[in-house]
């Protein structure tokens, strides 16, 4: 069974030796740490017998929410995790009074974007190069009112 709750600095000390292995090499651990230290941003954890085996997180900009990153340990994918996660970031969204919710996804990661329409999330506009340089990123928003 899957539990997802609030993410916090122990949660992050489980997993910051494992970031670049075990998940995926899109951060830096102090990036990650930074970013639960920052007062706009939230992030939660689905854990599985109190392992984390995903983690993602929000950040409440002045006219929207944004998400920063869902990411499922590689071992864990396509068990539905990531979707968990997105609804519980929508979940939570919600409570912060914005119109909107978006997200930016490499252009290449279709199952991702097939996940983010099924949630009701649209294409909005492209950012060229934006991941690594090379791949377009396109961005994506929801209507949360």
């Amino acid at each position: 069974m899957i539990k997802i709750e609030k993410m916090n600095l122990k949660d992050y000390e489980q997993i910051k030796d494992k970031l670049q292995n075990e998940f995926d090499n899109f951060w830096t651990d102090t990036i990650l740490k930074s970013e639960l230290e920052n007062e706009n941003s939230i992030y939660i954890v689905a854990k599985k017998n109190e392992n984390i085996v995903g983690f993602a997180g929000i950040i409440i900009l002045p006219d929207d929410v944004e998400i920063t990153n869902i990411v499922t340990k590689k071992t864990e994918r396509k068990k539905g995790i990531g979707k968990m996660l997105l609804d519980k970031l929508i979940e939570i969204s919600k409570t912060t009074k914005k119109e909107t919710i978006s997200l930016e996804v490499n252009e290449k990661n279709t199952i991702a974007i097939k996940l983010y329409e099924k949630f009701g999330f649209e294409k909005v506009g492209l950012r060229k190069k934006y991941y690594n340089g090379k791949d377009n990123a396109i961005i994506m928003t929801k209507i949360l009112i």
